[in-house]
């Protein structure tokens, strides 16, 4: 066997072995943090809590003119005796500060703030804040529906371990109008509430949830607050507060309603952005790898290393083997091998593995969604959609990153948005 050959097939196997080997990884341990997971009271009915301290809800809007009221609406419904909704009106150019100021004339509870020129999320997080002398926070995204319940789950985990900085919730989605919108139902039970669960048990977390986290403000005032220059500064809070010595954790009864995009175009934008956010952690946490003290972050290091060298293995072994059909490259696949992707009979495996994790974190799930398994079919396309868009992503994101440099603040507009679904 040749060097070229040997890497060939090396390479082959850790494209295919890599996901399948993280897909267990993330069944196991989904099931063991479902283990207490099931042992809750129904997401509507949480036990009493000892104390109710001030919670916040913060919501940054960006020409949100459309989806503030029923947003605000919805948080100003929250069943929690101690709170109150902050808006952030982020320098919207649409009708959204007439859209606040008309509820807070309506609302006592309702605070709005308005900034004179778009500072993006992190800055409209920040904002809200310092207006507050609540101790947590609890931010969602203005275009989110969050269920009456959700603070009182959260909070609990801030009066049980006072080293609990952030609590993340758990997304539902409502845009289902399209196949698009119909499998990020399913990956957002498969694959987001599959992985927190995951990573929970075993240690920490990757990342919150930007459209659902609550936070203690002592600790986030004690990391600087969210970080304006980054894309994605939900991963970037994460990462900033556990490096302090933070523990973060999941909860899956605070739900929250969320609009996704439905196109093409959407998903793709919002993808590398994603990406992106997650190239920018990358080379400003790499560091943590030669610090013994933080040695509770390198699985997800690793995994994030791994997971772009993965990327870039998949777009190098597709060219080679294109290029194979047009000038026959001798010594590297060997005979026999018709795909650069999967060893012989090995779909089966990958196939079946896809389909159990879907099953399995869909009966994860539908405690807080009955009829979840009415998108199961739709599934069977997140492989060929969803991969194909994400290794994409991947691969541009990190020269992106790389070229776009430091210090640039980080603005963004949601992506077009389906249709709403309420069940």
């Amino acid at each position: 066997m040749t060097s070229l050959h040997y890497f060939w097939h090396s390479a082959l196997n850790f494209v295919f072995f890599y996901p399948l080997f993280m897909s267990y990884l993330w069944m196991i341990g989904a099931l063991i943090f479902y283990r207490k997971e099931r042992k809750e009271p129904p997401y509507q009915e949480p036990a009493a809590l000892s104390s109710y301290p001030k919670v916040a809800v913060l919501v940054p809007c960006y020409n949100e003119g459309d989806n503030a009221e029923e947003t605000l609406t919805h948080a100003l419904a929250l069943q929690y005796p101690n709170f109150e909704v902050i808006a952030i009106n982020d320098g919207s150019s649409d009708n959204t500060a007439e859209v606040l100021d008309r509820l807070a004339e309506k609302h006592e509870k309702l605070r709005v703030v308005h900034l004179a020129q778009n500072q993006g999320k992190a800055m409209g997080l920040q904002a809200g804040s310092l207006l507050t002398d609540a101790e947590f926070l609890l931010g969602i995204d203005g275009d989110a529906l969050l269920d009456p319940h959700a603070a009182t789950w959260m909070v609990r985990h801030f009066l049980e371990d006072e080293t609990v900085a952030a609590v993340t919730g758990n997304p539902r989605i409502r845009t289902r109008s399209t196949l698009i919108g119909r499998i990020q139902v399913g990956e957002f039970s498969s694959i987001v509430g599959m992985i927190k669960r995951a990573q929970r048990s075993f240690g920490r977390l990757f990342t919150v949830s930007g459209v659902i986290t609550a936070f203690r403000k002592t600790a986030v005032h004690e990391v600087g607050y969210w970080s304006p220059d980054m894309l994605t500064e939900d991963i970037d809070i994460t990462w900033k507060l556990q490096r302090a010595g933070w523990d973060i954790r999941f909860e899956p009864n605070a739900l929250v309603w969320i609009l996704m995009p439905e196109t093409f175009n959407g998903l793709w934008k919002q993808r590398l952005r994603w990406a992106m956010g997650g190239a920018q952690v990358l080379i400003k946490n790499i560091d943590v790898l030669v610090k013994p003290k933080l040695n509770f972050l390198w699985p997800l290091m690793i995994e994030l290393i791994l997971t772009l060298v993965w990327s870039y293995l998949m777009l190098i072994m597709t060219i080679i083997w294109l290029l194979h059909f047009i000038i026959p490259i001798h010594g590297i696949m060997g005979e026999g091998i018709s795909s650069p992707f999967l060893p012989y009979g090995s779909g089966i495996l990958l196939g079946a593995t896809c389909l159990i994790q879907f099953a399995l974190s869909k009966w994860m799930d539908s405690r807080y969604e009955p009829n979840l398994f009415k998108n199961y079919y739709w599934m069977i396309w997140y492989p060929f959609v969803f991969w194909l868009i994400t290794v994409t992503a991947s691969i541009i994101a990190f020269p992106k990153v790389l070229l776009r440099g430091d210090g640039k603040r980080a603005r963004w507009v949601s992506p077009d948005r389906g249709v709403r679904i309420n069940d």
